[in-house]
């Protein structure tokens, strides 16, 4: 029988028995090797501050407002006191009369002042027109369409007017704020208007109006709402100065000498 194989595994047995006694050694003499640091943990996301509030804008034009018990506060006797009841009665719009007033003067403002929400009845019939060749003009006539609030303008004292205004001005400030300006002030819009108006240019000869075309068998009840004025110009301008022209130069003239005294008692501290 050979003998070979078994001096193979004996080799094989030896190595392996050898081996284990070098690995024994070599961790007796090798230090233990340092532990593994714990992972870094990902330091916490910054978190910037929050965003500054915008500055609301500085007041320019501030009212001096008599200091009076909320219960005071009262338009429709104010009105009363100022035109008297049988004109407050039969043409001012008293629900919500400081919403109204306040919403009225900013639109005036801008493209377009629905009457439904203003605080006064509009003017009665409809818009007059005449024949100027091929187009149509703002008739003469329009005018007196305008007249009794036009008298009425001029008939109150401006003084007592604009006193009775800083009386109500808290009533109006939150109007404006509740309608979507919080942190604006309302008499700077006042002004701002004012200024708008006052810019309104004097045309020397009746303005173009036009109807726009609509198509379809339904045609609007009441076609002279919907006049447009020809020049583009003039139909891009606010819709306050956009009254001024409908009410013809000399009306317009007399408006905004009424409306140049408010302004100057609205931008003087007590209204001198």
């Amino acid at each position: 029988m050979r003998k070979e194989p078994w001096l193979v595994v004996a080799v094989v047995v030896f190595v392996l028995a050898g081996g284990a006694a070098w690995w024994w050694w070599q961790q007796q003499q090798t230090p233990p090797a340092a532990p593994v640091a714990e992972a870094a943990r990902p330091a916490p996301p910054v978190v910037p501050p929050p965003p500054v509030a915008a500055a609301a804008p500085a007041i320019r034009h501030p009212i001096e407002a008599p200091v009076e018990a909320a219960g005071a506060l009262d338009p429709t006797a104010a009105l009363i006191d100022l035109f008297g009841r049988p004109t407050v009665l039969s043409t001012f719009r008293l629900d919500d009369f400081p919403r109204r007033f306040v919403a009225t003067v900013d639109n005036l403002g801008r493209s377009s002042a629905p009457s439904g929400i203003w605080p006064i009845e509009p003017s009665s019939g409809q818009l007059v027109v005449e024949p100027a060749g091929a187009d149509a003009v703002i008739g003469a006539d329009n005018s007196r369409r305008y007249t009794p609030f036009v008298l009425l303008v001029e008939g109150v004292d401006v003084a007592r007017a604009v006193a009775t205004y800083r009386r109500l001005y808290p009533l109006f400030q939150r109007a404006y704020e509740e309608l979507g300006y919080p942190g604006r002030y309302f008499n700077d819009r006042v002004v701002e208007v004012i200024d708008l108006l006052l810019a309104t240019p004097a045309t020397a000869t009746p303005p173009k109006v036009r109807l726009p075309i609509i198509n379809g068998p339904v045609q609007p009840k009441r076609p002279w709402l919907l006049y447009q004025f020809d020049d583009p110009a003039l139909e891009s301008m606010a819709a306050g100065q956009k009254i001024l022209l409908r009410m013809g130069p000399e009306n317009s003239r007399r408006m905004k000498s009424r409306l140049v005294e408010i302004r100057r008692l609205l931008v003087s501290p007590k209204g001198s």
